[in-house]
């Protein structure tokens, strides 16, 4: 779907509808989602790019709802892209870290969980550090809507969407154009869950999905039926995985996880995995780039790529907001309330217009 200039016109509300009937509870990975279900993510996703392009970034399609972002783990980009998708849709949002919360004091997820569900939030948005926390937190509380942020090394969908919906903008404005591609994801892959939550997003969409780096951070078990399946394929050369990629998605060195000896050293890592312009000119020219940062410059990219036209880097982190009130949206609504996003575009005119004539 290309998107429409007026996002909430009758062909984008129709369409849109027509997306909120794939049922969806929580938000906890992508690799329970169907196709349909996928594709239909970031189709919505898609409407919502134009309002922080407006002059005033807020509509009141959340006025009255509440948001809690419980964030237990350090995130400065995600748990900030939550927040402003949170208030460019009106919403009450109100952010909570682990220092500053009972969790400091001993008390447990659950507790802490059931304790902010009786203040009745809408959505909670959880960070954490230990793999399956979104998934347990679905399961015990109720009445509350669950959004994965990350969840130690198991998923983080949002930022897989965000992903797709900057590739989707680049190929022709289209997720349907987002198929028969060859992605390289290349660096740490044993730790790293915006790999896993983009190599089952891929493989849905009918990508081929290369995994790049080496043997201790791609071990060969990726590719085994347990895991990925075996058409993912595992790349120990540099070289041999980038050959002809038509996506090269960089991920960070954790350097925080590499207390095991995954690697040699961090220059040697940088030696035979580092991605620099001349690498992706030999290998992969019309390639383009993601990163889900913070970025280590030196060590798995060479600053100058973040910057240059190949690489999405900035794109990702504006269409991220989208993708984000997208998914606010949806649980918070459950599909039942489109018409007041379609009334809010007119306040915000009237609000735009009011302005316009004070200044007159």
């Amino acid at each position: 779907m290309v998107a429409t200039s007026d996002p909430y016109d009758s062909v984008g509300a129709s369409e849109r509808l027509s997306s909120q009937n794939t049922p969806l509870q929580h938000l906890l990975d992508i690799k329970s989602l169907s196709r349909e279900q996928l594709i239909a993510l970031v189709r919505d996703a898609e409407t919502f790019i134009e309002v922080s392009e407006r002059n005033i970034k807020k509509v009141p399609a959340l006025r009255g709802k509440t948001i809690l972002n419980v964030f237990l783990e350090a995130s400065t980009r995600t748990r900030v892209s939550f927040e402003i998708a949170g208030k460019r849709l009106s919403a009450d949002t109100i952010n909570i870290s682990g220092s500053g919360s009972s969790l400091s004091k001993g008390e447990n997820l659950i507790d802490t969980a059931r304790t902010l569900q009786a203040m009745r939030p809408d959505v909670i948005v959880l960070r954490h550090n230990a793999s399956g926390a979104a998934h347990f937190l679905a399961n015990q509380l109720q009445n509350t809507k669950i959004v994965n942020a990350g969840d130690g090394m198991n998923e983080h969908p949002t930022q897989c969407l965000l992903d797709l919906l900057t590739l989707s903008q680049r190929f022709q404005h289209s997720i349907d154009s987002l198929s028969g591609k060859t992605v390289a994801i290349v660096g740490d892959v044993r730790h790293s869950r915006v790999a896993r939550s983009n190599i089952w997003a891929h493989k849905i969409l009918g990508n081929k999905v290369r995994l790049v780096g080496p043997p201790g951070l791609v071990p060969e078990l990726l590719c085994s039926s347990e895991c990925f399946g075996p058409e993912v394929e595992i790349y120990h050369s540099l070289e041999d995985g980038l050959r002809g990629a038509d996506i090269v998605m960089v991920l960070r060195l954790q350097k925080e996880r590499q207390r095991d000896s995954f690697i040699g050293s961090f220059d040697e890592y940088s030696r035979f995995y580092g991605i620099s312009s001349k690498r992706m000119n030999q290998l992969c020219p019309d390639a383009v780039l993601l990163h889900p940062g913070p970025a280590n410059r030196g060590i798995e990219i060479s600053g100058e790529l973040l910057y240059e036209h190949r690489s999405l880097v900035e794109e990702q982190v504006r269409l991220g907001v989208a993708v984000r009130m997208s998914v606010l949206f949806r649980l918070a609504t459950q599909g039942s309330h489109f018409p007041e996003v379609e009334s809010s575009q007119s306040d915000v005119r009237k609000d735009e217009t009011q302005t316009h004539r004070r200044k007159q």
